[in-house]
């Protein structure tokens, strides 16, 4: 699947939580519902947003965090790998796609 699809089709299944949208950013593109950021798209690979609250929810399932280099440091961000059911299950993806837009609010109350 080409980049662009894979995009257009990680928003498609995510509508229902409501009216998500995604755009480009530092290579890869950012999921967003109501102007939140909750998703994280890179090199094909959906990451989802994660805290305190929902982070063992990913670690417990062995998924990893979304990291970069930035001048020779690995930096982590509170995005994990979404479980790879998620992109199949259309359930699924309501329930790991609002604990995400859920850390999202937590963070932006903040």
């Amino acid at each position: 699947m080409e980049a662009t699809q894979f995009v257009d089709y990680i928003v498609e299944i995510s509508q229902s939580i409501g009216p998500v949208y995604s755009k480009r950013m530092f290579g890869g593109h950012g999921i967003f519902l109501d102007g939140l950021m909750f998703g994280l798209i890179a090199d094909q690979t959906l990451y989802l947003k994660a805290d305190k609250d929902s982070k063992n929810d990913f670690i417990d399932l062995g998924l990893s965090a979304f990291s970069y280099n930035k001048k020779g440091k690995e930096m982590k961000l509170s995005y994990f790998q979404a479980p790879e059911e998620t992109l199949e299950d259309l359930e699924l993806m309501n329930l790991w796609a609002n604990k995400a837009y859920s850390a999202a609010l937590r963070a932006a109350k903040k």
